[in-house]
């Protein structure tokens, strides 16, 4: 397994399911991943979930991902004043999952800013934008008392009862072996997860007051690593809505899991 390209995001949600992997890694933001596994300049990588629904050709890692069944605290909009006076979101280009995820819950809300991936050049009340991973747990760490804050997997939990999937170890179709491959992932999530203090211990920055007790609090409340029924059920839910409203183009087939 050492010679498989493995592609990874760089955000602290991700090390319970890579950590201890013992080749090669390369970290990216996710819409970078995508764009290298969809051209096969990778194997296998942990990547944003839309991009199996953009491209079905993956077989899926079962019982892994990353998902929130409620507040994900990481994946937000920041806002400024009441949302529904919100005319326009500026959006975060590194993931089209969390972008996908915002145009669903708004059209579900009836509400119809504008999604823009420019900064507003008049930043006044309404000013919003959508930021994920470390960097929005860093913004709201730093800003708490600038902005408001509307946490997507909690208004998704809230519109259908069903957890949120963000990401999703994704296999090339014509990578051999890929059942082994994906129970050895299965295996490092779970040998991660028994021991998370050391994950904690590892991420913990005092410097970006990323602190253990908040990552405690991160990994065991905020975020899951399974990807059962619920899980499955909210992913298929998310395709559905995505093609309800045009950011996809067909029902996507059943997930293909090893």
């Amino acid at each position: 397994m050492n010679s498989l390209r493995v592609g990874c995001v760089k955000y602290l949600n991700a090390r319970p399911l890579v950590r201890g992997w013992e080749g090669n890694v390369e970290f990216d933001h996710p819409s970078a991943l995508c764009e290298r596994l969809a051209k096969g300049q990778l194997d296998v990588a942990l990547v944003s979930s839309f991009e199996f629904l953009r491209n079905p050709i993956y077989q899926i890692v079962d019982g892994v991902s990353i998902s929130s069944d409620g507040p994900v605290y990481s994946v937000v909009v920041a806002h400024r004043g009441e949302l529904s006076d919100i005319e326009e979101i500026e959006l975060d280009p590194a993931s089209k999952t969390a972008a996908s995820l915002l145009r669903c819950l708004l059209a579900e809300l009836g509400s119809t800013p504008r999604l823009t991936s420019r900064v507003p050049e008049n930043a006044g009340s309404s000013q919003a934008r959508l930021i994920i991973g470390d960097q929005a747990i860093s913004f709201r760490q730093t800003h708490a008392d600038e902005f408001r804050f509307w946490d997507l997997g909690e208004q998704w939990t809230k519109l259908t009862g069903l957890p949120f999937v963000y990401a999703l170890w994704l296999i090339r179709p014509e990578v051999a072996d890929a059942k082994s491959i994906a129970q050895h992932l299965r295996g490092l999530r779970d040998e991660n997860l028994a021991d998370i203090r050391v994950i904690v211990s590892d991420a913990a920055d005092n410097k970006q007051k990323i602190t253990a007790e908040f990552l405690d609090r991160y990994y065991k409340q905020h975020l899951r690593f399974g990807f059962g029924t619920r899980e499955k059920q909210g992913l298929q839910t998310f395709a559905d809505l995505c093609r309800k409203h045009g950011v996809l183009a067909k029902r996507s087939p059943e997930f293909n899991v090893v």
